[in-house]
């Protein structure tokens, strides 16, 4: 079996960070892999280049020529898309070559396609794809309520690379550490974190760090200085190794306007920092409010603020958050549970595409032997 992986570009998201994990843990020995996105911060995380090729940013005739130039050369089964901008493209590359490849398509995000027209998005999904992989349930409900066929999706939550996020015990060192690890842009809420920052200026133990960049960055960067909170809230721009900074941090925040199933909770709850998050999408899979995490229903800073002083002053409950949120991870959301249920996906679907060629035989059988039966009665 052949499976092509691909996603838009590597630049510092969820896709992008799922990508990378499939690229350098997925093997099995009777599949070939084969990958291929267009550049961007993440691509010094590949492994295994010699099966990976780079298409170009925005050159999207050069990018479908070169996927139908590896389905047909690698003679592809399987298409592994992680954007919808992917499944489209290798829809219209499989009514155009004659090559019969299945797409599964691993849905990270709320795309403007679904939210505007969403019966003739699950119409796209229903007809073209053969497996939707959902990171959480509660998108998977969401897909349903749209129409897309339940039978078609699975649910695959995000899984936590536990050596690389291993757990550490957190040493006081002073400050009381509370982070945001991001994109900074509009839908991350950059401006809330900042705001719960102002209701603590007067708590000098409390610093506040930012790690990431993105397209909000100067603005994020003007409101620190507006209200004076330079020295209290620090942006750390790119951070190439997430693990040490959350490692860093006492409590990490996420306050994101809306979220399908983010990584960064995972990751922090595995190495041993107690998450506080607003409750959007499957974030509640993970974080079981009081338990595992705080879950915060609505952007009210002061409900944010109340749950950090409570981590800071209760250390057993903060203890027992810290160890529950380690083992929660262990148990549902480690990083081979998930490669060994896309390799389970890819079986299913090559199985499924041996059954439609045999269909596909016995039609054609079919066919000439109604000919045949044709022309014989023909000449009788």
């Amino acid at each position: 079996m052949n499976v092509l992986v691909i996603t838009d570009k590597l630049i510092t998201g969820g896709a992008e960070n799922y990508f990378c994990k499939l690229e350098n843990e997925m093997r099995h020995p009777s599949i070939s892999f084969h990958y291929a996105a267009a550049p961007g911060e993440l691509l010094r995380n590949l492994k295994n280049l010699e099966g990976f090729t780079e298409l170009k940013r925005d050159r999207h005739l050069f990018n479908f020529l070169q996927i139908r130039k590896i389905i047909l050369e690698q003679e592809i089964d399987i298409v592994h898309a992680n954007s919808l901008r992917m499944v489209l493209l290798a829809t219209v590359l499989r009514r155009s070559i004659r090559r019969r490849f299945k797409i599964i398509y691993t849905k990270h995000n709320v795309t403007k396609l679904e939210t505007n027209f969403p019966a003739w998005f699950a119409g796209i999904l229903n007809r073209s794809v053969a497996k939707i992989i959902t990171v959480s349930d509660f998108e998977k409900y969401e897909l349903m309520k749209k129409g897309v066929r339940a039978e078609n999706i699975s649910t695959i939550h995000n899984g936590v690379d536990l050596k690389q996020f291993a757990f550490q015990k957190k040493r006081s060192n002073g400050n009381f550490k509370i982070g945001i690890l991001a994109r900074i842009s509009e839908e991350k809420n950059h401006s809330f974190f900042i705001d719960i920052a102002n209701q603590c200026k007067g708590i000098e133990d409390f610093q506040f760090f930012i790690a990431g960049d993105g397209p909000d960055q100067e603005n994020v960067k003007s409101l620190i200085t507006s209200l004076g909170l330079s020295e209290k809230v620090i942006m750390l721009g790119t951070v190439r190794e997430p693990e040490k900074f959350l490692k860093e941090m006492d409590v990490l925040l996420l306050t994101s306007n809306r979220e399908v199933f983010p990584m960064v909770i995972l990751e922090a709850m595995a190495v041993g920092t107690p998450v506080i998050s607003i409750d959007r999408g499957g974030i509640g899979e993970a974080i079981i409010n009081g338990e595992t995490g705080f879950l915060i229903s609505d952007h009210i800073s002061n409900l944010f603020l109340e749950s950090i002083m409570e981590l800071k002053r209760n250390e057993f409950k903060r203890l027992s958050m810290i160890y529950s949120a380690r083992k929660k991870v262990e148990k549902s959301f480690s990083l081979q549970q998930m490669i060994k249920r896309t390799l389970g996906e890819y079986r299913n679907q090559s199985i499924n595409l041996e059954k439609d060629s045999l269909k596909y035989q016995k039609k054609q059988f079919d066919r000439q032997a109604r000919l045949e039966v044709s022309k014989h009665d023909g000449n009788g």
